[in-house]
C-alpha cells in the first residue's frame, strides 16, 4: 500500500541526517522479557503491583508479556531484518540481585550475556539501560527510592553489570525517566509502587538523581575512555493559550515541574529556586538533601536521552487550588485537554513541539548531544486477511516526528540519534496490554510477531538515512 501527498515528486531530494546519526528501537525489560519466575529472578514493583487487584487494566501482569527472554534470537533477527543499528534495552535489576542487594544471580547476567552477543553479532549496537522501574520489591519493603539507601544500592548494581558487559557495551543509561518512577510511583500512585504521597514523590525524585549520580561516578571509575554515560529523563514542551503574567506563570510551575526539575540539577544548576518555593507548602521534603548530593548528581555525562510523546496544555487557575494530576505540589494550573487529533492513548499528537523542545533542550543541557531514546505512539492494530498490519496513523505519527528531528538539527540542535518506541507491543504500565506503541505486533496468544507498516517505513528511512520533505511511503 502506498499513500502520498500530491506534493511530494518523484526522485525529489531527501532531507537527509548526518551521516553517523544512530537509528534503532527501544523495550523495556519488564514491557517485553516475561519469565518472571525463571532463572532465580526475584521479585518487583511491578510483579507486586501488578498482581493487585485494580491497579492493571483487566489484571494483565509481566508475564508472558513477549516471552523475549526466551525468544530473544528470533527478536534480534528481527531487529537486523529492519536494519536497526542500534537496540536499547533495560536490564532488570531483580534479575541480576533478586533481593536488590548482597547476593548476584548469575543466570540473569547470563542472558544479557546472551543478548549482547547476539546483537553484535548482528552488527546491532547495544544500548544499556540500568533501570526502567522495576525496583526489586525487597528494596521497596525497605522504603524504596524514599530511602536514601536504595541509592547507594543502586550504584553497587550498576557496577555488577558493567563488570559482566562493559567489555562490549559501550553505551550506558543509568536511568530511564526518574519523573515517573516518582511522580507515578509516589505521587499519585497510579504506577508501582502505588504510594499517593506528593511530598515522597520529591525525596524519590532526589534519591533517584542521586543514584543517577553514584552509579555515574561509579561507572567512570570501571569504564574505558571510549565508554558513553547518560541519563534519559521525559519531557514535554508546555504551552498556554495567552502572554498574560498568569499564563506564563503557569507554563513556568509545569516546565519547573516536569522537566527543569531533574534537568537542572544534572546539568549543574542545583534545584530550580521557584520549585523550591511553590513545593514549600508540602513541608521540608529538602531535608532529604544533604552536603555534596548536588555535586554527585551533577557527575559528568556524555550525552542525554531524551524521551518525548506529547506537549501539554495548561492555563492559570486560583493560586490556592491544588491541581489533580501528577505534579507534586502544584497550585494554581488547570492542565487542559490535548487538541486535534490524539492517540490511542489519548495523547496530542503535535511534532511542532517536539521540534521545539529539542531545540531549548540543545540550548539549555549544558552543551550534551541529545538522542532521542523513546518516541511514539499507540493505536488499536489487526492483523488483516493477508498477515498485514497497515497502521497508517502510527506511520504518519512516526514519519511527522522524524522530520520534527530534522527541523530541530536545522535549527542547530545537536540531535545524534532516533530509536523508536517500542520495537515490540508489549506490556503498557498500567494500562496492561490495552494499548499497542510497537512497530512489530503481537499475538500474545502465540508470540507471533507481525512486521507493521511503520516498521517498514523506519526501515526505509534507515536505509536512505532521511525522508522526503513532505508525505510519507508505506
Amino acid at each position: 500500500m502506498t499513500t502520498t501527498d500530491p506534493d511530494v515528486e518523484v526522485g525529489r531530494e531527501l532531507l537527509q541526517f548526518p551521516p553517523d546519526f544512530l537509528w534503532g528501537a527501544a523495550t523495556a525489560s519488564f514491557q517485553i522479557e516475561g519469565a518472571t519466575t525463571v532463572d532465580g529472578r526475584g521479585t518487583s514493583i511491578w510483579d507486586t503491583f501488578a498482581a493487585t487487584p485494580g491497579k492493571v487494566l483487566g489484571g494483565d501482569t509481566g508475564d508472558p508479556a513477549c516471552d523475549h527472554y526466551h525468544r530473544y534470537e528470533n527478536d534480534v533477527e528481527l531487529m537486523s531484518s529492519l536494519g536497526l543499528a542500534a537496540y536499547r534495552f533495560s536490564v532488570a535489576w531483580p534479575r541480576i540481585q533478586p533481593l536488590g542487594s548482597g547476593a548476584v544471580e548469575t543466570r540473569g547476567l547470563d542472558f544479557y550475556d546472551r543478548l549482547v552477543d547476539s546483537l553484535l553479532a548482528s552488527g546491532i549496537q547495544p544500548l544499556v539501560t540500568l533501570y526502567h522501574w522495576d525496583l526489586p520489591q525487597a528494596l521497596e519493603d525497605a522504603g524504596g527510592w524514599r530511602n536514601r539507601d536504595t541509592a547507594y544500592r543502586f550504584a553497587e548494581y550498576a557496577t555488577i553489570v558493567h563488570g559482566r558487559l562493559g567489555d562490549r557495551v559501550k553505551a550506558w543509561t543509568t536511568l530511564n525517566e526518574p519523573w515517573c518512577s516518582a511522580f507515578l510511583g509516589y505521587g499519585n500512585g497510579i504506577h508501582a509502587p502505588g504510594i499517593a504521597d506528593p511530598r515522597a514523590a520529591l525525596e524519590a525524585a532526589h534519591h533517584l538523581l542521586l543514584g543517577h549520580g553514584l552509579a555515574t561516578a561509579a561507572l567512570r571509575s570501571l569504564a574505558p575512555a571510549d565508554h558513553r554515560l547518560s541519563i534519559v529523563l521525559n519531557f514535554s514542551t508546555v504551552w498556554a493559550d495567552g502572554a498574560s503574567e498568569e499564563h506564563l506563570t503557569a507554563v513556568r510551575k509545569v516546565d519547573g515541574l516536569q522537566n527543569r526539575i531533574l534537568l537542572d540539577p544534572i546539568t549543574g544548576r542545583g534545584y530550580p529556586e521557584d520549585v523550591l518555593l511553590e513545593t514549600a507548602w508540602l513541608g521540608d521534603w529538602t531535608r532529604v538533601i544533604r552536603d555534596g548530593d548536588l555535586e554527585i548528581i551533577e557527575a559528568p555525562l556524555d550525552w542525554l536521552g531524551v524521551n518525548y510523546y506529547a506537549p501539554a496544555r495548561v492555563a492559570p487557575a486560583d493560586g490556592d487550588v491544588v491541581t489533580p494530576g501528577p505534579f507534586a505540589g502544584l497550585r494554581g494550573v488547570e492542565l487542559l485537554p490535548p487538541r486535534g487529533e490524539l492517540t490511542g492513548f489519548g495523547w496530542e499528537q503535535n511534532a511542532d513541539a517536539f521540534t521545539e523542545l529539542l531545540v531549548r533542550l540543545s540550548r539549555d543541557s549544558a552543551g550534551l548531544p541529545l538522542v532521542v531514546t523513546e518516541n511514539g505512539s499507540a493505536f488499536p492494530d489487526t492483523v488483516d486477511g493477508l498477515g498485514r498490519v497497515v497502521d497508517v496513523e502510527r506511520t504518519r505519527y512516526l514519519v511527522d516526528h522524524v522530520r520534527a528531528v530534522h527541523r530541530a538539527i536545522a535549527q542547530g540542535a545537536d540531535v545524534r540519534g532516533y530509536l523508536a518506541w517500542s520495537l515490540l507491543d508489549n506490556f503498557e504500565w498500567a494500562a496492561g496490554y490495552s494499548q499497542r506503541f510497537g512497530i512489530v505486533h503481537v499475538d500474545y496468544e502465540t508470540q507471533r510477531r507481525t512486521v507493521k507498516e511503520s516498521a517498514a517505513t523506519l526501515s526505509r528511512i534507515i536505509r536512505d538515512n532521511g525522508l522526503p520533505p513532505t508525505g510519507y511511503d508505506i
